[in-house]
C-alpha cells in the first residue's frame, strides 16, 4: 500500500542517539534482571518483548540457545526464510544478545562462522558473555553501526536481522552495504516492521516510538525502491497480518497495528 510519511527524520543523529540510548538501557536491564527484562523489571527502552514462540520460533530452538540471549525484541523469525546450510558464513545486523546469532551457529555448525553487529557497547558486552557461557567458538561479534559494518566484502553468505534495520536513518545505506559484504549469490533473510498506512504526526514525531520500531518504519513499495537501487534481484516483501496483535501491544491506545506490521523481507545478490 502506498504512503507518504516521510521515511528520514529530520534529524538522524538524534535518532541515532536515542536508539544506542534506549537498547544499552535494555542490555543494562537483562544484565541485571534477568531473561525478558524488557518487559519486566523496566519501563520503555524498545518495544515490550515478546515470547519466541509467538514470533514462529519452535520449542528446540528456544531451547537451543543460552538463557538471557533472547531479549524479546525481535518481530518475526529470520531463520524460517535463511535455509541455513552448514559451512556458510551469516552475518546478523543488529545482534543484540545475540539469540539469532546462537540459532545460526547451530545451523551453519562448527565449519561455519557467525557474526553479530551491533551498534550498542553493552548489547555486544551481553552477547560476548553469552558465547563464553556457551562455549560456542565459531560466533563472533562486533561493535558496528549496520550503515557502515566492520566486515570485509564479498565474505558473507547470509544476512539475517530481526526487527533492527526500521531503526536506522539511512536505510538505504544500510542495504548498499549489506550488498557489499554479501558475496555473489548471497542472500538476505530479514524480519522487520513495514508501514502499511500513513503515520499519526504524533507518532512520526516521537522518538520512543521510533525506538519502539514504529516510527521507522519504510512502506512496502519504498523498501523495494532501496533493495532494487542496491542492486538485490528477487525482492520479496510479505506483511504478516497476524503481528498486528502483538504490535498493538508497543504503544498503549495508539494502535500502532493500524499502521505498521511485521514482513518476511528477502533478496538476493546475483551471482
Amino acid at each position: 500500500m502506498k504512503t507518504n510519511t516521510p521515511t528520514v527524520p529530520q534529524d538522524a543523529h538524534a535518532v541515532r542517539a536515542e536508539v544506542r540510548k534506549a537498547y544499552a538501557a535494555v542490555a543494562a536491564r537483562a544484565a541485571n534482571c534477568g531473561p525478558n527484562a524488557a518487559s519486566t523489571c523496566c519501563g520503555g527502552g524498545g518495544p515490550p518483548a515478546i515470547g519466541a514462540q509467538t514470533l514462529g520460533y519452535s520449542a528446540e530452538e528456544i531451547a537451543a540457545a543460552p538463557t538471557g540471549a533472547d531479549l524479546g525484541l525481535g518481530c518475526g523469525n529470520p531463520h524460517a526464510l535463511a535455509s541455513l546450510r552448514p559451512g556458510e558464513t551469516v552475518l546478523d545486523l543488529g545482534s543484540g544478545a545475540g539469540f539469532d546469532c546462537f540459532l545460526a551457529a547451530r545451523a551453519v555448525g562448527p565449519t561455519g562462522q557467525v557474526i553479530g553487529v551491533d551498534m550498542t557497547a553493552e548489547m555486544v558486552k551481553q552477547a560476548r558473555a553469552n558465547a563464553a557461557k556457551a562455549g560456542v567458538r565459531h560466533i563472533e561479534f562486533r561493535l558496528g553501526e549496520i550503515e557502515s559494518l566492520p566486515v570485509d566484502a564479498n565474505s558473507v553468505d547470509v544476512i539475517l536481522s530481526n526487527c533492527v534495520i526500521n531503526l536506522s536513518p539511512d536505510k538505504p545505506r544500510v542495504f548498499r552495504d549489506a550488498f557489499r559484504v554479501l558475496r555473489p549469490g548471497g542472500r538476505l533473510a530479514i524480519a522487520d516492521t513495514v508501514r502499511t498506512a500513513d503515520l499519526p504526526a504524533d507518532i512520526f514525531a516521537d522518538l520512543a516510538a521510533h525506538c519502539g520500531c514504529v516510527a521507522g518504519a519504510a512502506s512496502v513499495e519504498e523498501l523495494e525502491k532501496m533493495l532494487r537501487d542496491a542492486g538485490f534481484v528477487d525482492i520479496r516483501i510479505q506483511p504478516v497480518d497476524t503481528s498486528r496483535e502483538f504490535i498493538h501491544e508497543w504503544l498503549p491506545g495508539k494502535n500502532p497495528g493500524d499502521y505498521v506490521l511485521s514482513a518476511s523481507i528477502e533478496a538476493v545478490k546475483p551471482a
